[in-house]
């Protein structure tokens, strides 16, 4: 206290106005302002340090306590200690650099979606754009799905061995499993089978179209494909009956014989005797008769599921009988050309095909409006009907069409009876995608205009029809946006 005792005194002494020893009161005032000067300067300095602990993320730690009267300060003005310690950013990626076009279109990650855009036949010009293009498509059999290789034999026999052996990489490369030879002869199947012995367990189908291959020709080739599943013969003329029974083995499941002279009944009985499997049969033979169709047995009724027969011409009502008690499983069958069935047929056809998908009756002339009522009241599960040229069908025939609620495919090309009241019938179908009209010639704008009923429509086609004008494919267009209109 005498240190504060002679402060005051000195400012006393300063003010020059004391009686009789100086007055305390003040004294004692001034020694307390003093003090709560120094007090709140010390404050102050600790409240600074406390600041800087807290900005520099440095908290008490410890058990817990009840913070003093400093730290309630610090915590009014920056808010609660934290104890967690700093977070330090964390240093960003430099974005990738955008690519120009020409970097996006080699861009594999692009172009793997860009070709789910294209057809597996589309894709063959694309593979030539560029060898980048290219190897992206040889590169996974996915793209190449359902496809085969064509060879024409006459330009290959100039091409030298190690041309045809770079095809022959691509095909296995590709995982393409189906050729067609085109003009073949006993001397290129020779060459086919010495040049690509790996086709041996490669290839599931081939095609010869327009050959002059002989029986030992084919005989040759079918013993070498060890995992031929599909066959087909078109205008090879040089193959007989006798080779079919020589050479045919029981792997094939599907099998086409279309326009080859040679081909009649006895080829069908190779057929239904050698070949227990089979799943699918296209013929088209101008002298096959009923008694062909008689070779079937009920053997074939478990695995037979498809029977197209085009332009038959001998095939009658008996055929069909044949048809219908040994093949009572079918899904799809074809009788178009076969100009001597009739409605009687058909009738037997409705009541024991009763799983029948798919009917072709065109070209069949003596089909009439009978027939269509036997079809809509028997055939219950068909979705796919095709009349193109039944040219006795009318108005009232497509009425019994139009109650059969299935039906998701209708042809009627070149019907020449079918007039707008027709159309009108069709506007109830609420399943008919596909509908063509094509080359009806009565028809009118005003019955075509009608068929913005059928919202659900996908394609509609309308060529060769006289009553289809301009505005009308503008006002189908615009009432049915979803629909492919082929004009």
């Amino acid at each position: 206290m005498e240190g504060f005792t002679t402060v005051a005194g000195c400012e006393h002494g300063a003010g020059g106005a004391s009686s009789g020893g100086g007055r305390p009161a003040d004294t004692i005032r001034r020694v307390k302002v003093k003090m709560s000067s120094v007090s709140a300067q010390g404050v102050v300095e600790r409240a600074s340090a406390e600041l800087s602990r807290r900005i520099t993320g440095l908290g008490l730690r410890g058990r817990k306590r009840s913070p003093g009267v400093v730290e309630r300060m610090a915590n009014a003005l920056c808010g609660p200690a934290s104890t967690a310690a700093p977070r330090i950013p964390r240093r960003r990626r430099p974005s990738p650099r955008p690519l120009v076009w020409s970097q996006f279109i080699l861009e594999e990650r692009f172009l793997e979606k860009f070709f789910l855009y294209f057809t597996p036949n589309e894709r063959k010009t694309l593979a030539q754009v560029c060898t980048k293009w290219r190897d992206i498509l040889y590169s996974s059999p996915r793209w190449w799905s359902g496809l085969a290789a064509v060879l024409d034999c006459r330009e290959l026999r100039s091409e030298s061995g190690c041309c045809m052996q770079r095809f022959y990489n691509s095909v296995i490369r590709r995982g393409i499993r189906g050729v067609i030879l085109i003009s073949a002869t006993d001397d290129d199947i020779n060459e086919l089978i010495k040049q690509f012995p790996l086709s041996a367990h490669h290839l599931h189908a081939i095609g010869l179209k327009g050959c002059t291959i002989t029986d030992r020709g084919l005989e040759a080739i079918l013993d070498h494909l060890q995992v031929l599943f599909e066959l087909e013969l078109t205008g090879c003329n040089e193959i007989t009956e006798a080779g079919l029974w020589a050479c045919l083995t029981p792997r094939i499941v599907s099998l086409t014989l279309t326009d080859c002279i040679n081909i009649a009944d006895e080829a069908v009985g190779a057929v239904a005797q050698l070949l227990p499997s089979l799943y699918e049969f296209s013929l088209q033979a101008y002298h096959v008769t009923d008694a062909a169709l008689g070779y079937f047995s009920p053997k074939q009724s478990a695995s037979l599921s498809i029977l197209r027969l085009h332009s038959c011409w001998e095939l009658t009502n008996h055929g069909v009988v044949n048809i219908v008690h040994s093949l009572p499983n079918l899904t799809v069958l074809s009788l178009s050309g076969c100009s001597k069935v009739t409605d009687e047929g058909v009738e037997l056809l409705a009541e024991n095909l009763p799983r029948l998908r798919s009917l072709d009756l065109s070209w069949c002339p003596r089909v009439t409006d009978n027939a269509l009522e036997y079809i809509a009241c028997d055939l219950n599960h068909l979705e796919e009907l095709t009349l193109d040229r039944c040219v006795h069908i009318t108005d009232i025939g497509v009425g019994y069409i139009s109650t059969m609620q299935s039906l998701v495919a209708l042809f009627l090309r070149w019907c020449s009876q079918v007039r707008d009241f027709g159309v009108q019938h069709l506007c109830g179908m609420r399943s008919l995608q596909l509908l063509s009209l094509a080359g009806c010639p009565l028809l009118t704008s005003g019955g075509l205009s009608s068929l913005i009923q059928l919202r659900q429509l996908r394609e509609l086609e309308l060529t060769n029809c006289p009553g289809a004008s301009p505005e009308l494919f503008d006002y189908l267009h615009e009432h049915l946006p979803r629909c492919l209109i082929v004009e």
